[in-house]
C-alpha cells in the first residue's frame, strides 16, 4: 500500500511514484479521491487567542497493526527534517475564531451548527466543534466544487432499525459516484476521513490509567487479553489504538455505540477482524490515536495531511511544515 503525505498547502499529486520526496505545488481544491484511495485530514483546533503550526511531522505510515508514536521513527516537528511550504494553503482560512461568537462569515457553519457550539458548557468544546464542523465543509465543499454554506447533510438509515440515524452524508447535486465522509474530533485534534466507498475515522487522546481500567470490561474477551499481556506502560497506547479501530468500525457500519463494542474483535489478529472490512491505525502523534476502517479490501493508497487553522484578520498565515510523497513501508 503506497502512503502519502502533504500538508494542505503541498498537496500530494493523486498517484506519485515510490519514493518520490518532493513536495507538489500548492492546489487550489483537492481533487477527488481515486478508486482505492483514502484521504485524512488533521486539524488542530486553536486554543483561545493562538493561531497553532500543524505539525506536519506527526505524518507517518497507516498500518494495520499500529505502532506507538514512542517508535513510529517519524521526525520530530522541529528537527528540520521536513521541508516549509512557500506559503499558506487556499483552504486554511475562514475557520471561526474562538470567543468571537463563531461568526466567521466565510465558515460555512449553519445556524443549526452555530446553536449547537453555542450550547456546550465550556468555551473550549464548542471551539473544537466549530473548528470540526467548519472544516469539514470547507473540505466538501472543495471537493465537490461547492460553497461550504451550501452543503445539506442527511442521515442515512441505521442498519439495525432502519430509523433516521446511520451514517452522515452529504446531498450531491451532480452525476459523480458518492463522496462518503467521516468526522471525528477529541481534545485538542480532529480528524476528517474521505473516500469514494464507505468510511469511518476516529481519533482519541490517550487515554488516562483510570479509563483504561474502566473500559476494558467493554473489549472483546480476546482484546481484553491481549491488553492483559502488554507492559503497564505501554497499555494506554494500545488501549487508544484498539478504542479507535472500534469505534472508526462502528462508525463505518452506520450503528455507532448503539451496538456494544464486545461484539467485535479489532486486536492485533487480522484473520479474526470483522470479514470485509479493513481497519488501518493512523499516524496521529504523540497525545493521540487515531484509526480508520473502510468497507471492502485494504486501500492502495492513503494520503494523510494537515489542515492548519487561521483565523480571519490574523494576516498571513505561518509557513506551515510540508511533506509530500509516498513509501513503500508496508503494514504489518
Amino acid at each position: 500500500m503506497d502512503i502519502a503525505h502533504a500538508s494542505a498547502s503541498a498537496l500530494a499529486p493523486a498517484r506519485a511514484p515510490a519514493h518520490d520526496l518532493t513536495p507538489s505545488r500548492a492546489s487550489r481544491t483537492p481533487a477527488r479521491p481515486a478508486a482505492g484511495d483514502v484521504h485524512v485530514w488533521f486539524v488542530r483546533p486553536p486554543r483561545p487567542g493562538h493561531v497553532p503550526r500543524s505539525p506536519g511531522a506527526d505524518a507517518g505510515t497507516a498500518s494495520d497493526s499500529g505502532p506507538s508514536a514512542a517508535d513510529s521513527g517519524l521526525p520530530a516537528p522541529d528537527s528540520g527534517l521536513l521541508t516549509p511550504s512557500s506559503g499558506p494553503s487556499a483552504l486554511d482560512s475562514g475557520l471561526p475564531a474562538p470567543g468571537s461568537g463563531l461568526s466567521a462569515p466565510d465558515s460555512g457553519l449553519s445556524a443549526a451548527e452555530l446553536r449547537r457550539a453555542a450550547s456546550f458548557a465550556r468555551a473550549g468544546d464548542g471551539d473544537v466543534y466549530a473548528t470540526a464542523h467548519a472544516a469539514l465543509r470547507r473540505l466538501l465543499g472543495g471537493y465537490l466544487g461547492r460553497p461550504p454554506a451550501g452543503l445539506t447533510f442527511v442521515r442515512e438509515p441505521c442498519p439495525g432499525c432502519s430509523g433516521p440515524h446511520g451514517r452522515p452524508a452529504v446531498v450531491q447535486t451532480d452525476d459523480a459516484p458518492a463522496l462518503h465522509f467521516s468526522l471525528a474530533h477529541s481534545r485538542g485534534l480532529v480528524a476528517v476521513a474521505v473516500a469514494p466507498r464507505v468510511i469511518g475515522v476516529d481519533v482519541e487522546r490517550l487515554p488516562s490509567t483510570g479509563t483504561v481500567e474502566a473500559c476494558a470490561r467493554a473489549l472483546h474477551t480476546r482484546e481484553r487479553a491481549e491488553l492483559a499481556a502488554v507492559p503497564p506502560e505501554e497499555r494506554q497506547a494500545y488501549f487508544g489504538r484498539l478504542w479507535t479501530r472500534k469505534e472508526a468500525y462502528l462508525k463505518a457500519l452506520g450503528t455507532g455505540l448503539s451496538r456494544h463494542p464486545r461484539i467485535d474483535y479489532l486486536g492485533a489478529d487480522l484473520r479474526r477482524r470483522p470479514a470485509r472490512w479493513t481497519v488501518l491505525d493512523l499516524p496521529a502523534g504523540p497525545e493521540h490515536t487515531a484509526a480508520v476502517a473502510v468497507d471492502g479490501a485494504r486501500p492502495d493508497r492513503v494520503t494523510v495531511r494537515w489542515l492548519p487553522v487561521h483565523r480571519p484578520g490574523d494576516g498571513p498565515a505561518a509557513p506551515e511544515p510540508a511533506y509530500a510523497g509516498t513509501t513503500d513501508r508496508s503494514p504489518r
